[in-house]
């Protein structure tokens, strides 16, 4: 059996481990306090007896201060486990580009991300798959649920660009970086674009008002710090290298799609069909 252990069962870890759970994989993974099931990050007994069996072992676990915990307190078992590496790393590893495309081959560490790069740079050394990833959005964390909950804004900053990914195509990335050699590789959908675009499409799907403009010094300091930013993230070595494509290459194909997942069904409709994607 195939044996998955995760350090950091979180909202993308989460939806993995639930999609190789239904094609008969064994996950276990950590968080702090070891709720559901789980195991204690802290809880070195059992972290290392989870290790020695897994077959791939991913890490979604962010950089703490100057390093990351993971390597630092578990490096070494990793090094010789033989089992699959992977990490989830950030694109803002690469700073701002002034809207510029990024790839794999760009320099890192010139951004406000200065941990994650080393982290980023530290696990590439470990033999990891480095997955670096924009903004993740699905069920229940996408614009839609921003816009629904007043929480949604429009910035006006004009030529300011955000790339981003639906969490079904990095879990589908994940899945197909289990074969493929190690490196880093970004996963990200095929249409970068305006964040103030993106908005106004949640809104007028929901039929809802536009959320007005607001002023930078109205955000917080972490949503300022992602508007300090533009860059656009280039896909192609992760569909070339892993045969990777995103099923929802751009954000109107994906936020249509979890509109439709909790749209009420018309009583008169009628059923849909059966599906053998048991996803």
């Amino acid at each position: 059996m195939s044996r998955l252990f995760v350090f950091g069962l979180g909202y993308t870890a989460g939806m993995l481990s639930r999609h190789l759970q239904g094609r008969g994989w064994h996950v276990a993974g950590t968080t702090r306090d070891g709720r559901g099931g789980s195991v204690r990050f802290d809880d070195a007994g059992s972290v290392l007896a989870e290790v020695a069996a897994a077959t791939h072992i991913l890490s979604s676990v962010p950089p703490e201060g100057e390093g990351d915990p993971v390597l630092t307190r578990y490096g070494a078992v990793l090094a010789d486990s033989g089992a699959w590496l992977g990490y989830l790393s950030s694109t803002g590893v690469y700073g701002d580009t002034g809207g510029a495309w990024v790839d794999e081959g760009a320099p890192t560490g010139s951004g406000r991300r200065g941990a994650r790069a080393a982290a980023d740079a530290a696990w590439l050394a470990a033999g990891a798959r480095v997955l670096r990833l924009p903004g993740i959005y699905g069920p229940g964390r996408s614009p839609l649920d921003r816009v629904k909950q007043g929480r949604a804004h429009r910035v006006g900053i004009t030529g300011q660009v955000f790339s981003r990914i639906h969490v079904d195509d990095l879990i589908a990335g994940i899945v197909a970086s289990f074969d493929g050699p190690a490196g880093a590789y970004n996963l990200a959908d095929d249409l970068p674009c305006d964040q103030d675009a993106v908005v106004t499409f949640a809104a007028e799907l929901l039929g809802l008002p536009v959320p007005a403009l607001a002023s930078l010094d109205s955000l917080s300091p972490t949503a300022r710090g992602f508007y300090a930013e533009n860059r656009r993230v280039a896909n192609a070595k992760a569909k070339r290298v892993l045969g990777w494509r995103p099923r929802f290459a751009d954000y109107r194909l994906g936020l249509r799609a979890l509109n439709a997942m909790t749209s009420p069904t018309p009583a008169s409709a009628p059923p849909a069909p059966a599906s053998s994607d048991q996803r």
